[in-house]
């Protein structure tokens, strides 16, 4: 298993590629939005930002940005936010990502009004980002989100997509599937249903309620429950600590406690 962890794109990324290396993690997951991560800010340091993950010993996985609207109901909108993500996914595969994590399209304000609009949209997104993939070498993990921001939560959402898009891959995030009001039950039937697809993982813990980011053990999450889960699907790739406490080394705390349970390393 290979552990990483998310810069904080407020900060120089520079300086948090220092600060996850430091902590001798396997890799960067790198969050490719404003005003620190910018895929134009990211393309002016490429050379320095390989040279600082060499220093450490470090891979990559991008994240591609967050805070953007590619199912807004305004066109010009959608285009200049599609534009945004579809740059994004050329300077991952610049920056020689192995992964790159995709968040479904967010639905809100007047959109939430016309479901079937505001979905239309996020699969005519998803449609420009398979097309893209082509043309790169990076593999696209789309996300699960927890409910009421975007038409892709449950695992029948996400079957429909990969009966669309068979080549796409997943991202387990393991907090947002805890906190959709079936707890440990949402988690393994993603686990059940999508083994074979899910390549990557973000590990954080919650109460159930928000997605609090809390460190391995300070929530609710049975985090002996999932490591059993995930050896029986075999799974032994990236899992980031999406953890985002004011203290970093609560990620080497938690990627201990994983280890342990894992029984590796």
């Amino acid at each position: 298993m290979l552990y990483g962890a998310m810069n904080f794109p407020i900060r120089p990324v520079l300086d948090e590629i220092h600060a996850i290396g430091s902590l001798g993690l396997d890799y960067l997951e790198l969050a490719m939005d404003n005003p620190g991560a910018h895929y134009i800010v990211l393309r002016e340091q490429r050379d320095a930002i390989h040279q600082t993950l060499d220093h450490y010993g470090m891979s990559l996985i991008c994240h591609l940005p967050t805070f953007i609207h590619t199912a807004d109901l305004t066109k010009s909108i959608r285009e200049a936010s599609l534009a945004e993500l579809l740059n994004s996914i050329t300077v991952a595969n610049e920056l020689g990502a192995r992964k790159v994590v995709l968040h479904p399209s967010f639905v809100g304000g007047m959109g939430r009004n016309v479901p079937e609009l505001s979905r239309r949209y996020a699969l005519e997104c998803l449609d420009a980002v398979v097309r893209m993939k082509q043309k790169n070498n990076c593999r696209v993990c789309l996300e699960n989100l927890f409910a009421r921001l975007t038409p892709f939560t449950t695992p029948d959402d996400f079957e429909a997509i990969y009966e669309r898009w068979p080549h796409l891959a997943m991202t387990l995030d393991v907090g947002h599937a805890f906190i959709d009001g079936r707890g440990m039950d949402l988690i393994f039937e993603f686990l059940n249903r999508f083994g074979n697809r899910i390549d990557h993982i973000h590990i954080s813990d919650n109460f159930g309620q928000r997605d609090d980011h809390l460190a391995v053990g300070d929530g609710a999450i049975d985090f002996k429950a999932l490591i059993g889960a995930l050896k029986q699907i075999n799974y032994d790739e990236t899992m980031t600590l999406e953890i985002f406490t004011a203290d970093r080394t609560d990620l080497i705390s938690s990627r201990d406690i994983l280890q342990k349970m894992i029984g590796t390393r």
